[in-house]
């Protein structure tokens, strides 16, 4: 990163200006988002904290119930819901897997597709349009894993079809396991649970 000198700024398209040269609106402009986005790393960093903590507090006292019953318990695995005594609170720990596809799923696409050409009469014109969107990429390439998984629970008896979703099933990698941590309060008047919204556009 470039080294600005005393008595400029730098602006968007790196040039150096004297800051005698920028304007008052535009200093204050920039003192205002920088001391907000010093704010947002601060935070950002007192919640990774948190999560940290309260899923190794939450792995430990797991491991503690199970070490009263003589059973060790992969403390890091598995999903866990914990309540207050009184039932106000609530903690989920939940690990949720990335699915990945292999080159299987290509293959899958095609026994789809010959499916659906053997369907000459057009009455399943709409099976057409859901195995395109199931297969749409994304900018990045990438298959949207539940729209695939989806085309699994339509009731097709074709041999084909049950060929193509066994290719899909064989497809499936799991590439990572993420943690997560939600939770809930007991709502007075509903009795229902709310989460306690720690993301920063649900507050």
């Amino acid at each position: 990163m470039m080294q600005v000198p005393e008595g400029y700024m730098k602006d968007m398209k790196g040039h150096l200006v004297p800051l005698e040269q920028v304007e008052e609106l535009d200093l204050m402009r920039d003192d205002l988002v920088k001391e907000i986005v010093e704010r947002a790393k601060a935070t950002q960093k007192v919640l990774a904290d948190f999560k940290v903590r309260a899923m190794a507090d939450t792995a430990a006292f797991v491991q503690l119930s199970g070490e009263k019953y003589g059973v060790k318990i992969g403390g890091k695995k598995g999903n866990v819901t914990l309540h207050s005594f009184d039932g106000r609170y609530r903690i989920e720990r939940a690990m949720a897997d990335y699915i990945v596809f292999d080159e299987r799923l290509q293959v899958a696409k095609e026994l789809i597709d010959e499916c659906i050409h053997e369907w000459t009469d057009g009455s399943r014109s709409e099976v057409k349009a859901l195995v395109d969107h199931a297969f749409k990429t994304d900018s990045e390439g990438k298959v949207s894993t539940s729209r695939v998984l989806g085309l699994r629970q339509l009731k097709i008896v074709h041999p084909k079809w049950k060929k193509a979703m066994e290719a899909i099933t064989d497809s499936m990698k799991v590439a990572d396991t993420k943690p997560y941590l939600r939770v809930y309060e007991r709502d007075e008047k509903t009795d229902a649970f709310k989460p306690v919204a720690l993301a920063m556009a649900a507050v």
